[in-house]
């Protein structure tokens, strides 16, 4: 029995022990780690340039009487790649949104089964997301956006980086299963 659970049979109810796979899982799980922390640094940046971005544009029309022109182009670019980069953070835990009315009602051993298939599927949708956001970063490269000599693709490239990193997450947790990012590193 570990300190946090207070009987044997809290820890039944769990499901089945983090899986402490081999050197290549463990290796995985460290380089998505070591991602996770890169795009965790990448979303504070971009939201701390959102926040500056939209205060600098209230100072200079309130107080100075002009405008940046871009400013509401350059906090939705933030605003849409905090976002993308985020999804994946989600994905790793779960807190997605989700209908567990069934789910709830099987024994655990099948919520197992059930939740390594969804994130198996869930897999295979992240690579169609991948490559429908080549296409459109291919599409749209040529295209400038309107207040900045900047490729319109940049909005797309955010949602390749996220398709590519929920990709690695669902695959890891189709591998190891629900408890996966539980216990060690």
């Amino acid at each position: 029995m570990t300190p946090t659970s207070t009987s044997p049979q809290d820890d039944t109810k769990r499901g089945p022990e983090p899986p402490h796979f081999g050197a290549v899982f463990q290796r995985v799980k460290w380089v998505i780690e070591r991602l996770d922390v890169v795009t965790y640094w990448g979303i504070v940046v971009v939201m701390a340039l959102m926040v500056i971005i939209v205060a600098l544009q209230v100072f200079w029309r309130y107080v100075l009487g002009s405008s940046i022109d871009a400013a509401d182009e350059l906090s939705r670019l933030c605003f849409v790649w905090a976002i993308f980069l985020a999804i994946p953070h989600g994905v790793k835990h779960g807190v997605h949104v989700g209908i567990d009315l069934f789910v709830m009602m099987v024994p655990d051993w099948l919520k197992e089964v059930l939740f390594r298939l969804m994130a198996g599927v869930s897999t295979l949708l992240m690579l169609m997301v991948m490559v429908g956001a080549w296409v459109a970063t291919v599409d749209r490269w040529p295209e400038l956006m309107p207040t900045l000599p900047v490729t319109s693709a940049i909005y797309y490239i955010a949602v390749l980086i996220c398709g590519a990193h929920a990709f690695l997450h669902l695959a890891l947790l189709a591998w190891g299963g629900s408890r996966t990012w539980e216990g060690l590193s």
